[in-house]
């Protein structure tokens, strides 16, 4: 894109201030400003004054899903059937590793957060363990796609290459870009974080699968034969990926995608609740659920909204390609972005002042349109990693991996 377009596109949406300092910038400067004007996606930013309708309208109901005494009944018929499809090739992980460790306080990637006690232990070393076991199990080797962002990208490929990533064939693990959106004050003006450069932020973890597509990985894919994606946070360091028994039960069901959940410890545990919403999946937030819904109890004096999600999908890709091709709903979401003035002046506001849009991998269970919840032992696969100390901490990780003979 040249400058003469950018300044057409951008007068065409009330938006030059963006080429204000256009004239200070170095020629590379300027190439990164067009660059960024370019892939601004002009229907998204006009949702902030015409957002979409995301709230939960619908008629809520229990799921049903696989608990623990269920997968163990069958547990043999659907390892057998999950190996088989891991063995065959057909299975691809994917890791979205895209944020810092900032709330580590860390500056670089949160996989490589050193969680040791007596030797180095990294977050990403956990997770590609993890991932070695079960294709040892299988006797294969699982692709492994990781998501990163613009700010991390550098620093985690060479932080893997350093380990040698940790066993795992280098051939077999493809990087990928999440893709940003720029972010827009309260009149829909779009902020400027430097002279050259827009303040843009990830787009939500509901763009891990456009992300992989625009990068071209989708092809690798379909040359692999793989048919389905195990999707997962870099943040919990115990769950298991590509698990042929989730995978052998998901397949089995008939369903276009699995969730492995943990039971929800009380009725108002603060986890998002896989459940129906006019008869198609969906996960509602825990503050969404009524009083009555909350303690809902079913035959077995259960919890009936009882599974709490970890952010671990299993979902085919052909139904992940019809996701893509139609329009996964974005969040118009309220937040702290810092900006540069109109004076050139770099601003940190004290209170949320502009807006960011963001999709998330909820909306695309529900687009699925059929998910299988596979309950795991929260004490064996739920470690998540979220804070320094108290509460999915690095402490509290670190008691449940020492509980499963990790050494630290």
């Amino acid at each position: 894109m040249d400058y003469k377009t950018a300044e057409r596109i951008l007068r065409a949406h009330g938006q030059e201030q963006v080429l204000r300092y256009y004239g200070e910038l170095s020629e590379e400067e300027k190439r990164s400003l067009l660059s960024q004007i370019e892939k601004i996606d002009w229907n998204t930013i006009a949702l902030y004054s015409h957002p979409e309708n995301l709230s939960g309208t619908g008629k809520i109901q229990p799921i049903s899903g696989l608990k623990i005494a269920d997968i163990e009944r069958r547990r043999a018929e659907f390892l057998s059937c999950g190996t088989e499809i891991v063995k065959s090739g057909k299975v691809g992980a994917v890791m979205l590793a895209g944020g810092q460790g900032t709330r580590l306080g860390s500056d670089s990637p949160k996989g490589a957060y050193d969680i040791g006690i007596t030797r180095p232990v990294y977050i990403f070393e956990r997770l590609i363990r993890n991932l070695q076991g079960v294709c040892r199990e299988c006797g294969a080797i699982v692709p492994l796609y990781i998501m990163v962002s613009e700010k991390n990208e550098a620093e985690t490929r060479a932080f893997l290459k350093e380990h040698d990533y940790f066993g795992y064939p280098a051939d077999s693990i493809y990087f990928f870009c999440q893709e940003l959106a720029p972010g827009v004050d309260e009149n829909g003006k779009l902020f400027l974080e430097s002279k050259g450069s827009l303040a843009l932020s990830p787009n939500g973890n509901g763009g891990w699968y456009s992300s992989l597509v625009r990068a071209g990985l989708d092809k690798d894919l379909q040359a692999r034969g793989v048919e389905w994606l195990n999707v997962f946070a870099v943040d919990n360091v115990l769950q298991r990926i590509a698990d042929p028994v989730f995978v052998g039960a998901t397949a089995l069901s008939g369903r276009n995608c699995g969730a492995k959940v943990v039971l929800k410890a009380e009725p108002h545990e603060r986890v998002g609740v896989l459940c129906l919403e006019d008869g198609k999946p969906n996960i509602i937030e825990y503050y969404e659920l009524t009083e009555e819904m909350a303690n809902a109890r079913d035959e077995s004096g259960d919890l009936a909204f009882c599974y709490g999600v970890i952010l671990n999908y299993l979902f085919r890709t052909d139904v992940l390609k019809e996701i893509a091709d139609r329009r996964i709903p974005v969040h118009v979401v309220k937040k702290h972005i810092p900006y540069l003035d109109e004076a050139g002046n770099y601003v940190i506001p004290e209170k949320e002042n502009g807006y960011k849009f963001e999709t998330l991998i909820l909306d695309m269970v529900r687009l699925a349109g059929s998910c299988l919840p596979f309950e795991v032992v929260r004490e064996r696969e739920f470690a998540p990693i979220k804070n320094k100390t108290g509460v999915d901490s690095v402490e509290t990780a670190r008691v449940l991996l020492e509980k499963n003979g990790v050494k630290l």
